[in-house]
């Protein structure tokens, strides 16, 4: 199992590294599972079920955050909408930040997602990551397939001028890192999963 769970690993670090300035990730959508926690927190009026999603350091800030939310969304309904957009955005914004990543605004509910996010939150619910490990090993193969022909074709004239020549080397460049990057996506998580193992409990 824990095998199984590396690999299902690897191929999510994988996937993220080579499509990180393509993949959305959904947790600043209304749709998206730290505005879900949001929603219970202030439902139940217990701040405690957001504080996982962002770092310590933010804590005092989503309490008070919070606390002004509670205060404000109980006078009335255009004051409650307001009140809880507030928290939502600045809930997000935190998280964001605990991710190290920029905050651009709060997505509205319907935003599409990219698939290997999708498929991931519903192996979570199902129980089941067969669909999402058969869908990120068809786009780490594709992506290699594709690279490979490239350069292989530009092989083929890459001596017979110099722009061909260019061609090729751009092309086996874009191969070889691509490689790279899969190497050292693979590496990394393996080291991530030998500090885990040291923690386990048996």
């Amino acid at each position: 199992m824990k095998s199984k769970i590396m690999f299902i690993g690897i191929l999510v670090l994988l996937t993220i590294l080579l499509f990180q300035n393509k993949v959305r990730a959904h947790c600043d959508t209304m749709d998206g599972p730290v505005v879900k926690a949001a929603k219970l927190a202030l439902e139940k009026s217990d701040v405690t079920p957001v504080l996982k999603w962002i770092k310590k350091e933010y804590e005092d800030e989503v309490r008070s955050a919070f606390k002004k939310t509670l205060q404000v969304r109980t006078k009335g309904q255009e004051a409650q909408e307001l009140a809880e957009k507030y928290f939502f955005e600045t809930l997000v914004r935190l998280h964001r930040a605990s991710e190290g990543e920029p905050y651009t605004g709060l997505k509205p509910s319907g935003t599409p997602i990219e698939p290997p996010v999708a498929a991931a939150d519903n192996a979570l619910k199902t129980g089941d990551v067969k669909e999402l490990s058969n869908l990120l090993s068809v786009i780490i193969e594709e992506g290699i397939a594709i690279r490979f022909k490239h350069v292989l074709e530009a092989k083929k004239d890459a001596d017979k001028s110099v722009d061909a020549g260019r061609e090729f080397v751009e092309a086996y460049v874009e191969f070889v890192h691509y490689a790279e990057r899969l190497h050292q996506a693979a590496e990394s998580n393996a080291h991530h999963n030998e500090s885990l193992d040291k923690h386990d409990v048996h």
